[in-house]
Formats: C-alpha cells, structure tokens, sequence
C-alpha cells in the first residue's frame, strides 16, 4: 500500500526550516548578539570618499572599532560630506582623535582610520547645539601626495622656464664657444702631455729638495736653539761672575779704607819727620858752605855770650 505524501506540507516544513537558519544566522551575526553597545560620532569630509561605502570598517590604528553607517553630503555645505559612524563604547575617542580615509591598495576600497588621541587628552563631547560628537578630518594619504605632487609640478615648470630663460640664443653661442674652447684645450694638452709629465716629475723633484731643505732648516733652527742656550748659561754665568768680581772690588774698597786710615797718620809723621830732616841738612849745608874747614876740625865753639 502507498504512502501518501503531502507536498504542501514539506513545502511549508522547509520554508519554515530555512526562515530558521536564517533568522538564527542574522541574529548570530548582529551586534547585539555580542551584546556591544555603539555610539554615533559624525565626521566632515572636504575630499572625494570614492571607495568607501556603508558598512565600511572603521579602525582605530589598525583595530576594528565600528563601521560606517551613512554618507551624505553635509547639510548646507555641499563642499563637505558628512560621515555617520558607529563605534564602539569605550573606544578612546579623544579631542585630538583625528579621522582619515584610507584606500586600500589597488582595490580603491577604502575605510575610516582613526589616529592620534593622546593618553592625557579630554574626551570628545558633544557640543552645543550638536546631537553628536563631531571627529575632525585629516587630508588623506592620496591627497597629500597629490598635493606634493602638483607642488613638484610646478617646481619642476618653475626650473624649466627658468632654464629656457637661461639658455636663450645668446648664450647658447657662448655655451657653444666655451665647449669649443674646451675641446681646443684638451687637445693641446693632450699633445703637451709628455711636458706635462715632465713638469709634473720635475716639481715632485722640487717638492722633495724642498722637503729636504726643509729638515736641513730645521736642524740649523735646533743648532741655533742649542747655542742660544748655552749663551743664555754663559750669559747667567757671567753675571754670577761680575756680581763675584762686584764684590770682590767692594772688599777692596773696604779693606783700602781701612788700610788709609792706619797709615795716613804714620805718614804725616813720616812727612814731619822728613821736613825737620831736609831742614837740618839745609844748615848744615849752609855752614859748611861757609866754614868748609869745618870737616876738619868739627864745628867751632861758639862764642860766649856776654857775662860769661
């Protein structure tokens, strides 16, 4: 006997078993099954955010902390695109937190990184009149290196006018000629080469008298030192002997004045002595002038005076 099977309700059985999975996938899979709580920030753009769309990661250097929920353009500022993010409570958003679009590679998918935000930084508050904290915006890296690019650009546009300038037709001819002239002087000093070695050999020679020239001077220099030297004892050594021949002569001097006053005395005596002498002998002279009789028979008596 056949078992009668009724599709309908296989059907329905299935349906419902798929809706289960599903349901129990999208629950699995949400944010509350981690039971996280979010905070909204909002971030203003001024560049393009080509390559990032909703539901891109937002990190927070390098660690995944949200995603974005909504880009739009900013309400009465169509130079500026409003970013809506959900990021985790308890991220360290701080008021110096700036955020950046970052492309990845070749793809152009991009996503919000966070960065900065120092330890002792305030944490970001809404302000008044604002229904949510709003993170500044950096340039991005694709815009920096644009910038420096086009800043290259115009360098390099810059140098080359100011080379155009340079090398007009004037002195392009003078640049001409001065290569001209450097070919010449190449040539003539390739064909002076061999005077040219011979110079040089001859001033290596004239650097090696000069050398030894050198060194004879410096022992005639040593010669001259060691001779003032020994100058300068014989010039000490004399002074040391005047100063002995000095004092030599001061003894001299004092044994002479005491040698004058010992016998100046003796010899006005002697003066006296020697006077009294030649006066006799003057009379005695002047008598036996008179009486030379007188050496034969003595000097006569003398007379008696009278009364005697």
């Amino acid at each position: 006997m056949e078992t009668k099977v009724n599709y309908a309700v296989v059907g329905a059985f299935v349906l419902l078993l798929g809706a289960a999975l599903i349901g129990g996938v999208l629950w699995l899979s949400s944010e509350k099954s981690y039971r996280k709580v979010f905070d909204t920030y909002l971030v203003y753009m001024e560049e393009s955010v080509s390559g990032l769309s909703p539901d891109a990661p937002v990190r927070y250097r390098g660690v995944q902390v949200g995603r974005v929920r909504h880009i739009a353009l900013a309400h009465g500022n169509v130079e500026k695109v409003e970013l809506t993010l959900s990021i985790e409570r308890g991220t360290p958003i701080k008021q110096n937190t700036v955020a950046l679009l970052v492309t990845q590679g070749l793809t152009g998918i991009g996503h919000v990184e966070l960065t900065g935000g120092t330890r002792d930084s305030p944490a970001l508050q809404a302000l008044d009149g604002q229904d949510h904290p709003v993170i500044p915006s950096g340039p991005s890296l694709m815009v920096r290196l644009d910038a420096a690019a086009t800043t290259l650009i115009d360098s390099l546009t810059r140098t080359s006018a100011s080379i155009n300038a340079l090398l007009d037709d004037g002195n392009r001819a003078a640049l001409k000629e001065t290569m001209v002239s450097l070919a010449l002087v190449s040539r003539t000093l390739a064909a002076r080469s061999q005077a040219i070695d011979a110079g040089v050999a001859n001033a290596a020679r004239t650097m090696e008298n000069t050398a030894r020239l050198t060194g004879e001077i410096s022992g005639l220099v040593e010669r001259i030192r060691r001779s003032a030297e020994a100058f300068e004892r014989l010039s000490n050594e004399g002074t040391r002997a005047a100063g002995s021949a000095a004092t030599a002569v001061e003894g001299a001097r004092a044994d002479l004045r005491q040698a004058t006053r010992d016998t100046v005395p003796e010899a006005r005596q002697l003066i006296v002595e020697l006077r009294d002498l030649t006066t006799s002998l003057r009379r005695f002279s002047d008598q036996l002038e008179r009486n030379p009789a007188m050496l034969v028979h003595g000097k006569p008596a003398a007379k008696a005076g009278p009364g005697e």
